[in-house]
């Protein structure tokens, strides 16, 4: 079983479908394109088609039938995913000291998946959602509502009830030092402009693919990111616009790339093939995969460019920067998920805030 990609002949748009022995499996398929056709992102179809095959890959290991599965089959398919993957088809024990393949987060993102496949199933006729999903009055409704909900609302909701308790994973950040280090191991003034605007802007790496040159306002030192169709692929994560100030020692590294590299060339976007092929064309994911390689090699330092927007995010929250405006200059959709993924702000800084408020000098009782 495998995920292939799909081009819709008609959009041009990329999705993600599941192969089996016997071809497209049907279920699966139907799910996808009902992602698709609400225009989510070729990278979350692309990961909820990886999710979805390793339940159709455990099913059939099985020789469970995916209608008629069971809650008791939701907690094997968990220990399934646990197992290093050339032992799952054993009847066997793993040793603790082996540790588990797939970890808290990743399963209960798995897990989320095919939840919601299972309900998406149940909307179109067959009686699945709640397989994994339970009855509770306190939990909240999200995404699709039925007819007439309005209706039953003061009935119960529906709630996932198999997870497992996970920890947060704190961003990993990059120093002031380990930035200078990246931007001067950039040899080109295209490279370095990259890496300057996602440490200078927070935006996303996909964001900043898709960047045009209308997109940024030079007199008035913004950058406006839009979700629109990228030939490279490139997506905005949220389909809101935002404008975000930017240093003006960017803006002149903007117009330094424009002067002696970019010259003449008839482009709509920022990041374009200079020294490769196909020239002209917008910079792809791969293609900063491959400058991210040489750049970690060059300078000692395994990071990822999303290291550079946890950066961002954090050095606005400890100079005090109300979070509410930090989460939008971040497009996040909830206040929630900015105060969630940078809480360990608030730990970190916490001596700092007592030290300065004399807490650890003014003590009434010895201790």
């Amino acid at each position: 079983m495998r995920v292939s990609k799909v081009l819709d002949p008609a959009s041009n748009a990329v999705s993600f479908t599941l192969i089996g022995e016997t071809g497209v499996v049907g279920p699966a398929e139907r799910y996808l394109r009902y992602l698709a056709e609400t225009e989510r992102s070729p990278n979350t179809i692309k990961a909820h088609a990886h999710d979805l095959k390793d339940w159709f890959v455990f099913l059939n290991g099985y020789g469970l039938d995916w209608q008629s599965v069971k809650l008791e089959d939701v907690g094997a398919f968990i220990r399934w995913l646990r197992r290093p993957p050339d032992v799952r088809g054993e009847v066997l024990s793993v040793l603790p000291t082996i540790g588990h393949h797939c970890g808290e987060a990743t399963v209960n993102r798995k897990l989320s998946t095919v939840s919601i496949f299972y309900q998406h199933a149940a909307r179109h006729g067959l009686d699945l959602g709640e397989l994994i999903t339970c009855w509770d009055p306190s939990a909240r409704q999200r995404g699709w509502k039925p007819f007439l909900h309005h209706i039953s609302k003061g009935t119960a909701k529906q709630r996932k009830m198999v997870k497992l308790p996970s920890t947060t994973k704190i961003p990993r950040l990059l120093t002031p030092v380990e930035v200078q280090s990246i931007l001067d191991s950039c040899g080109r003034l295209r490279d370095r402009l990259l890496f300057a605007l996602l440490h200078d802007s927070g935006i996303r790496i996909g964001e900043a693919l898709g960047l045009r040159h209308e997109d940024i306002a030079v007199a008035e030192r913004e950058i406006t990111v839009c979700r629109r169709d990228n030939t490279n692929g490139a997506r905005a994560k949220s389909p809101h616009s935002r404008t975000i100030p930017v240093t003006a020692e960017l803006i002149r590294l903007y117009a330094d790339y424009l002067d002696v590299e970019y010259g003449d060339l008839d482009s709509d976007y920022v990041f374009v093939n200079l020294w490769g092929r196909p020239y002209g064309k917008a910079m792809t994911y791969a293609a900063v995969h491959d400058l991210v390689q040489r750049l970690r090699r060059s300078t000692g330092i395994a990071f990822d460019p999303h290291w550079l927007r946890h950066t961002y995010a954090t050095r606005l929250l400890r100079e005090n920067v109300p979070v509410e405006v930090v989460s939008k200059l971040l497009g996040h959709a909830s206040l929630t998920t900015t105060i969630k993924t940078y809480a360990h702000v608030s730990s970190d800084d916490a001596r700092r805030a007592l030290a300065d408020a004399g807490w650890f000098n003014s003590r009434t009782v010895t201790i």
